[in-house]
Parts: structure tokens; sequence; C-alpha cells
């Protein structure tokens, strides 16, 4: 049985919960390495990653490359003398750096791979409808997300699950299998499945302003998964127009409500108490969203202090 020396790769706040359980199975972290602070908000102040926040709490050993093969960096990193890297929501590595330890570096992806390879798999997976969802490790090679696997864990995804909720059921689940990985590799027990390509595999797209715009001409279905697979974070927006007056807002919860109707697409509802919009098998009812400059806030509270006119419709 092989003694582990792990470094650990990560930015964001899944890949805390991941480390902490690492370090809580009493799993010897010899390196931290996380992305380099930049500025961020309205001041511009600098911004720690949530991986950093951790390694400062907990004494452990902190890189920050901005070039992953600067030769002063690559140095640091062999002098650690770690045996295995593990890497969660970082960045792509070169060789130089993936080859380097003996034991290899394996990855955590949010994903049933080869299914949403990619940069929002959590997101993904819940516009476009699924059902199921889940973890895997796989050993990193040259490309993004294609390595051998080594262990997967499934879960289902609840009917009115957000981004958020299953964000923080896979961070546990990764965690759980992230040691079950760990157990396999120091008994030398590791095996591996080939990851096999096929037209029907589906992606992870990065998300941007486009794919997280409302399409309202869409099923009922299509548009409450769209809403639910970008809340909190970046969350779905769309352009509203009443009267002179053209808004862009971000929608983060909504319900459906399915009815027939002969209002046009689009078309705004509103009474003291809720925001319907229209749809063509129904209504999509807006139950917490933003509008410029403000703070999100539940339709209830938004409708205290505006009122819509007759003309209001959403695109």
């Amino acid at each position: 049985m092989e003694k582990l020396r792990i470094i650990f790769m990560g930015t964001p706040e899944f890949a805390v919960g991941i480390l902490d359980t690492i370090i809580k199975n009493n799993y010897e972290v010899v390196g931290v390495i996380t992305a380099a602070d930049k500025p961020a908000g309205r001041g511009q102040k600098i911004k720690y990653s949530a991986v950093k926040e951790y390694a400062l709490a907990n004494n452990l050993t902190l890189l920050q490359p901005t070039n992953l093969k600067d030769e002063s960096f690559l140095a640091e990193l062999k002098a650690l003398n770690a045996n295995l890297q593990i890497v969660v929501a970082f960045r792509m590595l070169p060789k130089v750096v993936w080859e380097m330890p003996s034991l290899g570096t394996f990855n955590l992806h949010a994903s049933l791979l080869p299914n949403y390879r990619g940069a929002a798999p959590i997101n993904w997976a819940i516009i476009n409808g699924e059902t199921k969802t889940g973890v895997t490790t796989f050993f990193i090679d040259d490309k993004i997300d294609t390595g051998a696997m080594i262990l997967n864990s499934e879960i289902n995804i609840e009917p009115e699950e957000t981004a958020g909720q299953l964000h923080d059921r896979l961070m546990h689940l990764g965690s759980t299998t992230v040691i079950d990985t760990l157990k396999v590799i120091e008994n030398g027990k590791v095996t591996t499945t080939i990851q096999e390509d096929n037209d029907d595999i589906k992606t992870a797209y990065k998300l941007n302003k486009e794919n997280c715009k409302i399409d309202w001409t869409k099923s009922g279905a299509e548009i409450n998964n769209l809403i639910r697979g970008l809340s909190p974070y970046p969350a779905s927006w769309c352009f509203l127009k009443d009267q002179n007056e053209e808004l862009n807002i971000k929608i983060y919860e909504a319900k459906l409500v399915s009815e027939s109707h002969s209002y046009e697409i689009g078309k705004l509802i509103s009474s003291k108490k809720e925001i319907k919009i229209a749809i063509k098998d129904g209504f999509i009812q807006l139950l917490s969203l933003q509008f410029p400059g403000k703070k999100r806030m539940l339709a209830s509270e938004l409708l205290n202090g505006v009122s819509f006119s007759e003309v209001a419709k959403v695109y």
C-alpha cells in the first residue's frame, strides 16, 4: 500500500468541499494550486478564490501560477514531491504537469462522462431536462474530460431542483467518490474504462449571454428547465418592454402553469400578487427576479412598488 502525497488543484466552492473531505479523511495534502488573485465587483477589489481562502485557513502550502509551463512553477511543483494530483474545477493542464506524479493526475467531473464534458455540466444537465446525473473520476490526458474513467456515481435530478441545489448535492457525492478513488489507487487496485465517443454525446458548453437568454417561443418545460438550470448563477434573462421603457431582467425562480389561453406569446399579465408570462402551452409565473440596479426579490415584493401596463411584454 503506497502512502499518498497529494497535490490538489481547484478554484471554486465546489472544489473546497472535496478538498475538505480529503483533509478530514487524513490524507496528506502537500500542496494546493489555485487561480491567481483577480479584481472583482464594482470596486475591483482583489478577490481570493474559495480554494485559496480554505488553504490559508488550514495552513496548506499554496501556489498560484499564472503560467502552468513556467520553469520556476514547475520546479516548485516538483519540489513538493507528490505522487498523485487531484483536479477539481481548475483549468486545462499541460502534459508536463499532469504526467509529473508517479501515480498520475485524476480529475473529478460533475457529470456521468462521456456526457457533459466541458465547463458547465451541472447547468446543462438541468437545462436539457435530464432526470439523472452524477460525478466521474478519470485520469487526465491531453484533451478536455476525455481520459480513462476510474469511478462514477449517479443521482436523480429532482423535478424542481435548481443548479445551485444540485451543485451542493453533487459536491457531497463527489467527495465520497474522490475518497473511494483514493482508496483504490493507494491499494494498487485501480482499474479504468476508456470513454467511448459517439454522435449522441451531449456537451456542457460554456455559459454566455446568448445561451442564458430565455426564448419565450419554446415550450413551458424548456423555459422552466432553463430558468432552473441557471439559478442562482449566472441566471436566465430577457428583455421586458412596457410602453417606452425597456429593461434587461434576470429570472431566478418560476413556476410552469399549464392551461390554454388566447394571449400572444410574451404578454405580461400582472395582478397585485403575481406576474405571469403567456407562452404557447400556458404561463410561466415569475416567483423571483431582479431588475437592473436592484437586488433579487420575490415577485410579490416587486409588485409593492412596481406596476405594469396592458402593453407590457417580454422577449
